[in-house]
């Protein structure tokens, strides 16, 4: 910014970048299916209810720490009456789409950035240019249809709306929304901000920072250019540009094309049988199809990889392998009969395996196929085939994952996630939706 005045478009219309970003969003989504917990310390667990990755306000009022294995932190959390949640990631997938479909009406345009978070970019004609009203209105909304606590940043790129974000849910005298175009000066507010904060300053910039005497955002801004983009490139330069007012990241509204799809979860209890690693590279190639479909790619390689733990008192034990479709595909079938035959090529006598995964590579848009010369099926029979995932696709979109699954999975493998404090799927699944008794 540097003295500038706030970007302004035509007739006295303010141009501005908007982040908005769910706080705690997990134990958030938690709280929204449960009232009882509101207000109340929580944490969420990640998979196989391992390590804290979530907590609410009030439990983070309490210093749990983020990351904090849970088998090492159990007794306190329960002296403490710390609710404890394993992770339930068709809940806030859905309160993500949710939520993104809310702030939609709002903007000229969305940026959906993560599961929590979404640039906006609007023209509004404002009051002083101070757009805190519009802001305080969207948080309102959102609140009411979902929930949801959300931080609003106001600024005029996504640099300074990031860092205008943080104050946002750090401050309470902004009320969750802070814009940063209603600042006379801002230069006190960028002297607070430490380096390490400013978004795209990773821990070795910082430090590469800090030993030539820039340790905050003010200074950074301030920076030779030339010193920059001798260390960072171009990136670093954008960013600094950015720090001074100027628009250099524009958004993403259609996001780019993935070029790989990667499925993988550790398991809740070794894998020691080659039976059982088919069934989780079934469970993991029919999501990673489901995930192709809804991209609408094919991909034309799939490869699965395995470890061991480096704990478990054998030597660590890593392995991939790797098979190229004749023709790319989506189908869950056609996939499988790839994938399958791989367990064999990687599973190892007296190696208990702690993970796997699948990755589908070459990806390619779904259209590029429709009427190959060199599909092995009648095109009549490709139609059906077609057909018959997107009926398998609805059902479980309508009655929750796994509601149709393919026999390779298994019924119930001893392997799958361990989620032992999982709460109720009432967005997502019919008899989880709660029942109001006269």
């Amino acid at each position: 910014m540097n003295g500038a005045e706030p970007e302004w478009g035509a007739r006295g219309h303010r141009q501005a970048t908007v982040l908005i970003d769910a706080n705690n969003f997990y134990a958030s989504c938690e709280a929204v299916l449960d009232p009882t917990v509101a207000g109340r310390p929580l944490v969420v667990l990640s998979n196989n209810d391992g390590c804290i990755v979530a907590r609410s306000a009030a439990a983070r009022a309490l210093g749990i720490p983020m990351g904090a294995p849970w088998f090492q932190v159990r007794q306190a959390l329960e002296r403490q009456n710390v609710i404890v949640r394993s992770s339930n990631y068709g809940l806030y997938a859905d309160m993500s789409q949710r939520l993104m479909a809310t702030l939609e009406p709002w903007l000229e345009e969305l940026e959906v950035y993560s599961i929590d978070e979404a640039f906006g970019r609007l023209h509004r004609p404002a009051r002083n240019g101070d757009l805190h009203a519009w802001g305080q209105q969207l948080r309102s909304q959102v609140h009411r249809h979902l929930g949801l606590p959300v931080a609003v940043g106001i600024a005029p790129n996504k640099v300074l709306a990031k860092l205008a974000n943080r104050s946002a849910k750090q401050d309470p005298a902004h009320g969750g929304v802070f814009d940063l175009g209603a600042i006379a000066n801002p230069e006190p507010w960028l002297e607070a901000i430490a380096i390490e904060d400013v978004w795209g300053i990773g821990r070795k910039l910082a430090r590469w920072c800090r030993l030539r005497g820039v340790t905050n955002a003010r200074q950074l801004r301030d920076l030779p250019p030339g010193e920059l983009r001798r260390r960072c490139g171009v990136v670093g330069l954008r960013l600094q540009q950015e720090l001074q007012g100027q628009l250099c990241l524009p958004l993403q509204p259609m996001p780019a094309a993935k070029r790989e799809t990667c499925v993988s979860r550790s398991f809740s209890t070794p894998v020691d049988t080659v039976e059982a690693l088919r069934e989780a590279i079934a469970t993991y190639v029919s999501r990673a199809a489901e995930k192709l479909r809804r991209q609408d790619q094919r991909a034309g390689t799939i490869t699965v990889f395995v470890r061991s733990s480096p704990f478990n008192g054998t030597s660590f034990y890593t392995n991939a392998a790797t098979v190229r479709l004749p023709l790319p595909s989506q189908d869950t079938a056609v996939l499988l009969r790839a994938a399958l035959p791989l367990a064999e090529q990687l599973h190892r006598p007296h190696k208990p395996l702690q993970k796997a995964g699948v990755l589908l590579q070459e990806l390619q848009p779904n259209d590029l196929l429709q009427h190959h010369l060199l599909a092995p099926l009648p095109e009549a029979e490709q139609r059906r085939r077609e057909a018959l995932m997107a009926t398998i696709d609805a059902l479980n979109h309508r009655y929750g994952s796994g509601t149709v699954q393919w026999a390779a999975c298994g019924l119930r493998p001893t392997w799958a996630m361990r989620r032992s404090r999982l709460s109720r799927a009432a967005t997502t699944r019919l008899e989880d939706i709660p029942v109001v008794r006269a």
